[in-house]
């Protein structure tokens, strides 16, 4: 129930926050052509697509994350077809897209070197992989929040994981990172161990 019903409703509060507009402009700008996106969750993407962007093929475990996206699909140019639940296993063709979109969604795929794998096989030569994270601090005092938080944090997030190092994760999938930026969010310290936000693009 919580899972299924309840986090998907709050991961869309969540990450509704007005200082994340910036950044998930950011992370879109530069996809064109047919996009796979990874997690596409509730939609929260669809307003900053640019407009070289023909399709998008969503990936998307959660029904009720998907029905929350219906009214933002609605009202956007970009045609939008949900092609399966799992990152891991895709049901798509090789060289089958020229880019791969990816926010706030690593942290929860059980083997994200697998999910990055398989969108490094349907993504033609020459495409990038946009990405949004969060995950592992560079403050050795956070990280130690981070590893002892995310027990909690895997059993009422969905499976989030807060210690995953993104970069570490997209080089040993085969991807190359080309452009990085890495920040803590506006805020409280406290918060800090949820907050450290990695935005790059890889080829």
């Amino acid at each position: 129930m919580w899972d299924e019903r309840v986090l998907p409703r709050l991961t869309d509060r969540r990450l509704r926050a007005p200082e994340l507009d910036e950044l998930r402009r950011a992370a879109c700008q530069g996809l064109t052509g047919r996009v796979l996106e990874i997690g596409f969750g509730s939609g929260l993407n669809v307003r900053w697509y640019p407009r070289e962007v023909t399709s998008v093929t969503a990936i998307e475990p959660s029904d009720l994350a998907w029905e929350l996206s219906a009214p933002r699909r609605a009202t956007s140019d970009v045609a939008v077809v949900r092609a399966g639940l799992d990152s891991q296993r895709l049901d798509l063709p090789d060289d089958s897209h020229d880019g791969v979109l990816v926010t706030f969604s690593l942290c929860t795929v059980p083997d994200p070197l697998l999910a990055l794998r398989e969108s490094r096989r349907v993504v033609r030569a020459g495409g990038r992989l946009h990405a949004l994270e969060h995950g592992l601090a560079p403050d050795e005092t956070v990280r130690r929040w981070q590893r002892r938080m995310e027990p909690l944090q895997r059993a009422t997030g969905g499976g989030c994981h807060l210690t995953r190092d993104v970069v570490t994760l997209l080089e040993g999938s085969g991807w190359r990172v080309e452009d990085l930026e890495q920040a803590y969010l506006p805020g409280p310290a406290l918060a800090r161990p949820w907050t450290y936000v990695y935005r790059l693009v890889a080829g």
